[in-house]
């Protein structure tokens, strides 16, 4: 496509970090299958993941381009930094695009950072903020920012906390950031900050879709008219639209695609147990060594994800002792695992990109949340969208084994199964639905554009 063809030009810029790179790096891809020139903005130390067809990426600067948030080491530090770096360097690559045939009429920008708004206006373009939790997570916090509820959060005794559009929330089905406010103070800034100039946004767009969230997003409208675009997944895996479009596109680590391959092909269908807890999560030691036992219990083939810096917590002889029935690796390409034939069920932490991959997938779920956003979503996982179960944690907060195996079971074998592998399929054809052409998210994403026509029109 010629420079003059394009039908716009939107900077994206995402917070550095794996969970938030990839729908905002997704929602690039699809901008750009139609039509739109799109940048993708991020730190000096994550620009060279990036690989995405059709999607450029350029550099700003987070103030650590050695190594990013692990130089910085402190969330509060690393936040100051990016802003005041972050606002200059990104500013400047608007400029430099300005003498371009395409100028940048557009910064979509994820809501962790929301001085890129102000970017956006010194700069005369639209602002759209990128949400990156579920619409029901973001209602809470929501709520928090515009007063409709005070922090700390003292619910009494088996009374559910009662918002807009939301399901009866207990105190163990919230935020740990809600729960505990003081233990993560930057954190719960951060979330809080996401809404702090959000009514100057020309549009604020959501990660997830209206079949699955109408309802949640609805109650808080009034305060957080979000678009629901998702779910930003890879095309190949839904609809098809983006060609050869199978994976992110961005990747910190180096995926064993290959080895996890080989092996699942010689499993039977839906045999296997697939366990991954994202590149952030880290579980005790006595946790890993629960889980690992009722591995071994519930006798069943499993796939498990341990990245390198946690092997030391396996218990001693638990690889060689299990070669026949399981596989460890440090990383993989999850999406090719969880679209594999011969994965049944996935034991995860439930952070909102994997939860909507399992959705998207049809991939039923054991859900092990460990803090954040994690709760409410197998809150939703097991209650609410009924496909899947979360294993309960004893007086001590730890996943024991006979629970581990009860689970999977459950999921794998038990009279339970039939319903949850029904409702995960539903999921699983109204996302594909969704994003497809004439889908509300395609729909939600084509309005979008028409208004970026009719900017650069008026350039």
């Amino acid at each position: 496509m010629s420079e003059t063809e394009f039908k716009g030009h939107v900077v994206v810029l995402p917070y550095p970090s794996q969970g938030h790179i990839n729908p905002l790096l997704q929602f690039a891809k699809r901008l750009a299958s139609k039509g739109v020139k799109a940048t993708l903005a991020t730190t000096h130390y994550t620009l060279k993941s990036i690989c995405a067809p059709n999607v450029t990426a350029e550099p700003i600067s987070d103030g650590f381009d050695e190594a990013g948030f692990a130089q910085a080491k402190d969330v509060a530090l690393f936040l100051k930094s990016f802003k005041a770096n972050g606002s200059r360097s990104l500013s400047l690559l608007i400029q430099k695009f300005k003498k371009s045939s395409v100028p940048v009429n557009c910064i979509v920008y994820d809501a962790f950072l929301p001085w890129a708004l102000d970017v956006a206006r010194q700069h005369g373009i639209y602002g759209a903020s990128f949400f990156t939790n579920s619409a029901t997570v973001c209602s809470i916090f929501c709520c928090i920012h515009n007063g409709l509820l005070t922090l700390p959060l003292e619910l009494e005794d088996n009374k559910p906390l009662s918002l807009p559009g939301l399901p009866s929330l207990y105190h163990s089905d919230l935020p740990t950031f809600l729960r505990l406010p003081e233990s993560y103070p930057a954190y719960l800034a951060m979330k809080l900050s996401q809404f702090s100039n959000l009514e100057k946004a020309d549009w604020i767009f959501a990660n997830t879709f209206e079949e699955l969230e109408s309802k949640e997003a609805g109650g808080i409208s009034k305060l957080w008219p979000a678009k629901l675009i998702g779910p930003m997944v890879p095309s190949s895996y839904l609809d098809g639209q983006i060609e050869g479009d199978i994976g992110y596109g961005a990747s910190l680590w180096s995926p064993l695609g290959e080895k996890c391959l080989r092996w699942l092909k010689t499993k039977a269908p839906q045999s296997v147990v697939y366990i991954s807890f994202g590149s952030m999560v880290s579980l005790t030691a006595k946790q890993t060594e629960e889980l690992a036992c009722g591995l071994i219990e519930s006798n069943l083939d499993f796939l498990w994800v341990v990245r390198e810096s946690e092997m030391d917590k396996l218990p001693t002889g638990f690889i060689d002792s299990t070669n026949d029935k399981g596989l460890v690796v440090t990383w993989c390409n999850q999406l090719e695992i969880l679209a594999h034939k011969t994965v049944g069920c996935f034991v995860t932490h439930c952070g909102w990109n994997s939860t909507l991959e399992a959705l998207s997938l049809g991939v039923p779920m054991v859900c092990m949340p460990q803090w954040t956003d994690q709760i409410p979503n197998a809150k939703f996982v097991e209650d609410i969208w009924k496909v899947g179960i979360r294993a309960k944690e004893d007086e001590k907060g730890v996943v024991r084994k006979e629970e581990v195996s009860r689970c999977l079971k459950q999921v794998m074998e038990g009279n339970k199964s039939c319903e949850i592998k029904k409702n995960v399929k539903k999921w699983s054809q109204a996302a594909m639905k969704t994003v497809g052409e004439g889908g509300s998210s395609d729909k939600h994403i084509n309005d979008f554009i028409e208004h970026l026509i009719k900017s650069r029109q008026s350039f």
